[in-house]
């Protein structure tokens, strides 16, 4: 499985953005696909998952402003973001697992400037 962000960028504080990514290779494999960030000399941290049945869980920081979804057809997931604030900054990661194997996109940035 390969996954590739798109969506990178700069916003203001209060802005919006949508990151996508696109799935390729195996994908009839993937049950879950998620996004991470990773803010300057922070850990990597899960934001929201989605699984083939379309359940969906988001970290606290982000429920209310952060809808991700998924278009199996086009093997592309979104990542729609609102209410951006500079705490949002980081590079964020596209993730699918499948048959228990993780992958990753190369990542795309994301900064929020106040």
């Amino acid at each position: 499985v390969q996954l590739v962000e798109f969506g990178r960028g700069l916003v203001q504080a209060g802005g919006s953005l949508r990151l996508s990514c696109a799935a390729s290779g195996s994908t009839f494999s993937i049950n879950t696909m998620g996004w991470y960030r990773q803010a300057p000399g922070k850990q990597r941290e899960l934001v929201t998952t989605i699984t083939n049945g379309g359940s969906t869980y988001y970290a606290d920081s982000v429920k209310g402003r952060f809808t991700i979804s998924r278009d199996k057809a086009r093997n592309t997931m979104y990542l729609q973001m609102n209410s951006l604030t500079p705490e949002d900054t980081a590079v964020y990661y596209c993730y699918a697992r499948a048959y228990g194997v993780g992958y990753w996109g190369q990542g795309t940035q994301v900064t929020v400037s106040s």
